[in-house]
């Protein structure tokens, strides 16, 4: 049978971008190379020292997160609690939840693997019914809802799993992009591009309401 002229001129396409981009590899590698070969003692020691200082700094400062309860997911027993917990920290997620809220359990799951994750962000969960007037002053009426608290003051919020793709089955990676959005976590991937395709279409529309929801609490109006 003989072979379709589409599939083969494909085939040496993706073979020649390979090919290119190999190349530019090996060329960024070589100037990497010679710009070390250039370097004299001295310049050497001055970059390891700053790459030395460096790493002490980011290990301090991840210190002092876990000082302050970074690093792990966990309930605060009312809401006094919850405003000294923003107070001390820059980055907050708070999910506020109920027990008779399934939905709240699978939040609890992709949350806890995100806080061990995000040290630079503080993880914390609060009972709905134990926060009466928080619930009120930051409007929170559907549950679970996942308060975003910058430096103080609530900027954003997830409110059920509209911004998630509207399944209960959403990944982990969904919600850690979620918050990559809303810049509540130090976010490495792309932003422009969720991470599942099945849900792009429905988040994109969510990415878009972000933007107009910036600064303001939540609206929604029932459970």
């Amino acid at each position: 049978m003989a072979s379709n002229p589409s599939v083969a001129m494909l085939s040496k396409a993706i073979e020649q971008q390979m090919l290119q981009t190999t190349e530019m590899v090996e060329q960024h590698l070589d100037t990497e190379i010679e710009k070390y070969e250039k370097m004299g003692g001295e310049e050497l020691e001055n970059l390891r020292e700053r790459r030395l200082e460096s790493m002490k700094k980011a290990q301090l400062q991840k210190q002092e997160w876990l000082s302050k309860g970074h690093g792990e997911y966990r309930e605060i027993p009312s809401e006094k609690y919850f405003f000294q917990e923003v107070k001390e920290s820059k980055n907050v997620v708070c999910h506020f939840y109920r027990d008779t809220t399934i939905r709240c359990k699978i939040v609890d799951k992709h949350l806890t693997i995100l806080a061990k994750k995000h040290v630079e962000t503080k993880f914390i969960k609060l009972n709905a019914e134990k926060a009466p007037f928080l619930s009120e002053r930051l409007r929170i009426k559907i549950i679970p809802t996942m308060a975003l608290v910058k430096d103080g003051k609530a900027k954003d919020y997830i409110v059920g799993f509209d911004d998630l793709g509207c399944t209960d089955n959403f990944t982990t990676e969904t919600l850690e992009w979620r918050l990559g959005c809303a810049a509540i976590i130090n976010y490495s991937g792309n932003l422009m591009e969720p991470p599942l395709q099945t849900q792009k279409k429905t988040i994109t529309k969510m990415a878009k309401r972000t933007i107009r929801r910036k600064n303001n609490d939540s609206d929604s109006d029932d459970d």
